[in-house]
């Protein structure tokens, strides 16, 4: 009720409003999703069926708000970059990140059975979300080629748990060393230990060398899901270039300039609108640590 003698407690409650001209990137990562993918039993080193599901969150959530204008997904983690002059409720970040939290899991529970028919989900699955304020275009950049890079690091969800991994790493560490690691473990009947002994110390081309030799497997060849994660991103579409001048009339005279028998065009016809452009949410399996990603999408960074 509003005036009533308790609305005082209102007063209690913090503002926090995000920086205005700064660049938004939103993570959501799985909350004990080594159990989670244990209990479900995720095809290891990669379940494709559970990373489709995550993409179909993730897009669910970029058709929700327009202002998120790129996803980057592995493992059990999406970052939502959101346009530099997002308003979106008013960048309070208590209510951007609970209502696309809360989105994508229920998007995530909701679409379970289409993706995952033959596993019932035992219990309810969780995601957290933080917000992370950039100023510029090159911390844009850097935070995805981080995440990207970081795709190659042991994680949780394809239950590798990391061991003697570093930043002074070469780039594809992680989904290598998953692939490397479970492929000891169900090929080479080394225990989880024995396969972390193994390839502690190891740099790519070793791991490399391992797959080929022992197993037969050209990790190059592996699908760029794999290697690359899902890059979900709002293309620019524009139309088809609108007709300048409508047909003549049935019976009408086709004389250039003359509208009907004899009645000279008028001269102020307004010229055609520009088109708008449109767009849409694609997704790629891609790099977008090197120029060509971004070069091919200068409006992801616009101001």
């Amino acid at each position: 009720m509003a005036g009533s003698r308790y609305e005082y407690v209102k007063k209690f409650e913090l503002p926090d409003p995000l920086l205005l001209g700064t660049f938004l990137v939103l993570r959501i990562d799985g909350h004990a999703f080594h159990k989670l993918s244990e209990a479900h039993d995720f095809t290891k080193p990669n379940d494709e069926r559970a990373l489709q599901l995550m993409d179909h969150a993730a897009r669910d959530v970029m058709n929700e708000f327009n202002d998120i204008c790129l996803a980057f997904g592995e493992s059990d983690e999406y970052s939502f970059l959101f346009r530099k002059s997002t308003t979106l409720y008013n960048r309070r970040q208590s209510k951007i990140i609970t209502t696309v939290t809360s989105l994508f899991t229920s998007s995530y529970v909701y679409n379970w059975s289409k993706y995952l028919p033959d596993k019932e989900l035992m219990y309810p699955p969780s995601f957290d979300g933080r917000i992370v304020m950039y100023p510029s275009p090159k911390e844009i950049r850097d935070y995805f080629a981080w995440r990207q890079a970081d795709s190659e690091r042991p994680d949780d969800f394809m239950n590798a748990p990391a061991e003697g991994t570093n930043n002074q790493l070469e780039a594809h560490i992680n989904n290598l060393y998953n692939t490397v690691f479970w492929a000891l473990v169900l090929q080479g009947d080394e225990s989880t230990t024995q396969a972390h002994a193994t390839l502690r110390g190891t740099v790519s081309s070793t791991k490399h060398e391992m797959l080929h030799s022992r197993f037969s497997i050209n990790y190059n060849s592996l699908p760029a899901r794999f290697r690359k994660g899902s890059v979900l991103v709002r293309e620019q579409v524009m139309p088809e270039k609108a007709v300048l001048l409508a047909p003549a009339a049935e019976g009408a005279a086709s004389t250039p300039g003359v509208e009907g028998p004899g009645i000279p065009q008028s001269s102020t016809r307004k010229p055609p609108k520009k088109p708008k452009a449109q767009y849409t949410v694609e997704l790629l399996h891609c790099d977008i640590i090197g120029d060509e990603f971004w070069d091919q999408r200068p409006y992801l960074l616009a101001e």
